[in-house]
């Protein structure tokens, strides 16, 4: 027998207060998350790993997030989000711990396991943004959510690579992690109050993983869907991005650190600013279908980039740096690419304005895309089943990034970046006309 629950609040309840500690501890723990994450493939590296072994660091986080979200997100609708907020942020800080110490490649794994099974801190954040909402102004409030996540993913990078500047020991950048992952259960603890309280919470005996009436709705499992695909296609655009500047661009590490400092001021000007008011113009379902469209642009603006490397590229250095380097994350997972680095006397800075405008359409559409699709779930809900079904969401993304790298960087490597991307555009245009024709913007509840 499942419980009843009453219905989500008539008005809107996303005030400044209420809304500041959660935006505040997103971007702390995206902040921690990142600092990690362009470093994985060094620690397993550190001991002696194949590069299946590495990929299987990569893929641990998102594939143990498969069964782990949507657990602690039915979970947070039953007993609140604070409590499983804060298990989340204890797991997550205890998994940097983990890796800081790491002994074997066995206990790297681990820690990335651990952390996926229990580290739902996002998908809970959302579903307390949810729980202050009203179905008007949903969308607005993931897009804080989102915004955040764009300034933390910003930053972290940076602060991973200073701190690996300071020392050579890869427990540094882990105990960095770990630092702000306590400082995400200081915020949670001390400043974070309860969204979901007890007469709005699930009274099930059995905890829902997977909503009922997620399930029974064609065009809430259309959305499932056009977020796995478009995930799995934009997931294999970024890892595979510093390998398509470099056969394209002659650019190493600085000028795809520019790309992506560009990728994510855009993430943040649109989700703070915009996202919230093309939804109320325009519905999130004309706005999602907008955001496939400019994906798929970007992506063959992508393909298209002209071979002309930047202006102060020379080959010969450009190899020496690549050999005096430890790969990269995407070359670990797939052994030698055998990349073909762009030949010399057709420098300029074409290929890299090229590139520049491409990014443009990509990052507004990341930036449309999730915050859409979750906020028109959101309206399948009964009650305020809220974590559950953003759970799920986040389950399907974990999926798209784990199978991604691997298969398109095996697409990258037989046919080349251009049939990749090119390929990739068609299908978010596909996409698009799918959700145009299948998804409808629901009624309000």
């Amino acid at each position: 027998m499942e419980g009843q629950v009453s219905a989500a609040p008539a008005s809107s309840n996303l005030t400044f207060g209420r809304a500041a500690p959660i935006v505040a501890l997103t971007f702390v723990d995206v902040l921690g998350l990142t600092v990690v994450l362009p470093l994985l493939h060094l620690y397993g590296a550190a001991f002696g790993a194949t590069p299946l072994q590495i990929g299987f660091i990569a893929a641990a986080f998102p594939l143990a997030q498969l069964i782990g979200v949507p657990m602690m997100g039915a979970l947070s609708d039953r007993f609140g989000r604070k409590p499983l907020l804060l298990i989340s942020q204890v797991t997550t800080c205890l998994s940097f711990l983990m890796l800081a110490f790491a002994a074997s490649l066995e206990m790297v794994i681990l820690s990335r396991v651990i952390d996926g099974l229990f580290g739902a801190n996002l998908a809970t954040a959302q579903a307390a943004i949810s729980d202050l909402t009203t179905e008007k102004d949903r969308a607005r409030g993931l897009g804080l959510t989102g915004a955040a996540f764009g300034i933390g993913f910003i930053f972290g990078p940076v602060i991973s690579l200073l701190s690996l500047q300071l020392t050579d020991s890869l427990a540094v950048p882990a105990l960095t992690a770990a630092t702000y992952s306590f400082l995400s259960i200081l915020l949670t603890l001390f400043a974070f109050q309860e969204t979901l309280p007890p007469e709005r919470r699930q009274t099930a005996r059995r905890v829902k993983l997977f909503p009922r009436q997620l399930f029974s709705r064609p065009a809430a499992l259309v959305i499932l869907l056009i977020l796995f695909a478009e995930q799995f296609i934009f997931f294999g655009f970024e890892a595979l991005m510093g390998v398509f500047t470099l056969s394209r661009l002659g650019l190493l590490g600085g000028g795809n650190a520019f790309f992506f400092l560009v990728i994510g001021l855009i993430l943040v000007t649109v989700q703070a600013r915009y996202i919230g008011k093309w939804v109320r113009q325009y519905g999130e379902q004309r706005v999602l279908a907008t955001a496939l469209a400019l994906l798929g642009l970007g992506l063959a603006l992508v393909a298209t980039t002209p071979e002309q490397p930047q202006p102060f590229y020379v080959r010969v250095l450009v190899e020496f740096d690549l050999r005096a380097q430890i790969p990269t994350s995407t070359e670990a997972i797939l052994g030698d690419l055998g990349v073909e680095l762009p030949a010399e006397g057709n420098n300029g800075v074409g290929g890299i304005l090229w590139f520049l405008v491409a990014l443009f359409p990509l990052s507004v559409g990341a930036a449309l895309i999730r915050p859409n699709a979750n906020s028109l779930l959101t309206r399948y809900a009964h009650g305020n089943d809220y974590g559950s079904i953003l759970g799920v969401s986040a389950a399907v993304i974990s999926a798209a990034n784990g199978l991604s790298p691997i298969v398109c960087g095996l697409v990258f490597q037989q046919f080349g970046p251009s049939v990749l991307f090119g390929a990739g555009s068609a299908a978010m245009l596909l996409l698009a006309l799918l959700s145009l024709v299948a998804v409808r913007q629901p009624a309000p509840s």
